[in-house]
């Protein structure tokens, strides 16, 4: 079986820290063709990931027959008019979170995708094996009636993260900070960063029904929020807390699910899933047993990987795609303005 030829729009920083390196991860599948707009920055990912083209035109990659998929990776009020493209020619899709600002944009582009065979994998990619246990374990009810769980995803700011990118590059610009621009970004830290603790209950536990929210900025140079707080009501009858944040260098990375038997927790990136139950249900001082849960039965793999995987099987992914994207940007809008107008906002879209 030939190779998938996959193309690249957008060369910045995701690309370079993300999807080029996690590409180099994949059999079966090779990116033949990178497009950006700094010619010194596509000749060093061209360099780097031993990738054979680049071009300075969007609608190159969109135009090559030979191309099999596309992955967005350029910044995210540009994500769904490239999807769509992308789409309309026939282009396998793996798209960049958030998928939108916009519920319209994203009723539009699960429209386009649910009217097409082409596989569409949507980020936050939560199909890994210590949330797919977690999700496992309440589905099979070991954990009992879920009342509530927590997911915190958070970082030190964009400006931390762009450290790292000007490094891979080799030089300084003036408007990789564009995060913190209002008018050029939109939306601050819920989208950017949030966007993960939402995906991760989601992946577990289910659709949300309704968000309270509350927005602040902390510390950081934006109008935006860098800091948020989300309350979500789950249509299992959990309720859930999403928390995230540009202010927090020592980076967080976790989630807890707690139920009437039990409770399962991730306490930092790479850490394992811990199961944890009472010894008695009757005496509240009765010890408290732990053991980390066994997840090797699930697969472990990057998004690429699933994403060409699926493609191989023409089929969709389960869990990380156009839909639970919208069901997300719905929730983080929920979000915008629950804080905005001091209420709760009911949610229409189900996963």
């Amino acid at each position: 079986m030939s190779k998938l030829r996959i193309g690249i729009i957008g060369a910045g920083g995701i690309a370079a820290k993300l999807h080029l390196p996690e590409m180099q991860t994949v059999d079966g599948a090779e990116v033949v063709l990178i497009s950006g707009r700094r010619e010194s920055r596509l000749q060093t990912l061209c360099d780097k990931f031993d990738v054979s083209a680049w071009t300075q035109d969007f609608e190159a990659v969109i135009a090559d027959d030979s191309i099999d998929g596309v992955i967005i990776a350029v910044p995210h009020p540009l994500h769904v008019e490239w999807g769509l493209k992308a789409l309309a020619a026939g282009k396998h899709v793996h798209m960049q979170k958030p998928l939108s600002t916009s519920m319209s944009e994203a009723d539009e582009f699960v429209q386009a995708a649910e009217q097409t065979d082409r596989t569409v994998l949507a980020l936050p990619f939560y199909s890994k094996p210590s949330t797919l246990a977690a999700r496992q374990m309440v589905q099979d009810g070991v954990l009992g009636k879920i009342s509530a769980a927590r997911a915190r995803h958070s970082h030190g700011g964009p400006e931390v993260y762009y450290a790292g990118i000007q490094q891979i590059f080799a030089e300084e610009t003036e408007d990789d900070l564009w995060f913190f621009d209002a008018d050029k970004a939109d939306v601050g830290a819920l989208f950017d960063m949030g966007v993960y603790a939402i995906a991760n209950l989601v992946t577990i536990l289910g659709s949300v029904t309704a968000v309270t929210a509350r927005l602040t900025t902390a510390n950081k140079p934006t109008r935006l929020e860098d800091t948020a707080a989300l309350l979500l009501d789950f249509e299992c009858g959990a309720l859930g807390t999403a928390e995230t944040g540009w202010c927090d260098p020592a980076r967080t990375s976790e989630f807890s699910i707690h139920g009437t038997l039990g409770k399962v927790a991730v306490h930092g990136r790479d850490q394992p899933l811990i199961h944890y139950r009472p010894s008695s249900l009757v005496d509240e001082d009765a010890d408290l047993i732990s053991e980390t849960v066994e997840v090797s039965a699930f697969p472990d793999e990057n998004s690429h990987q699933h994403w060409i995987r699926c493609i191989q099987a023409g089929a969709q992914p389960e869990l990380c795609n156009a839909r639970s994207a919208r069901h997300i940007t719905e929730i983080m809008l929920a979000g915008l303005e629950s804080s905005k107008e001091g209420k709760t906002i009911a949610i229409q879209s189900r996963i």
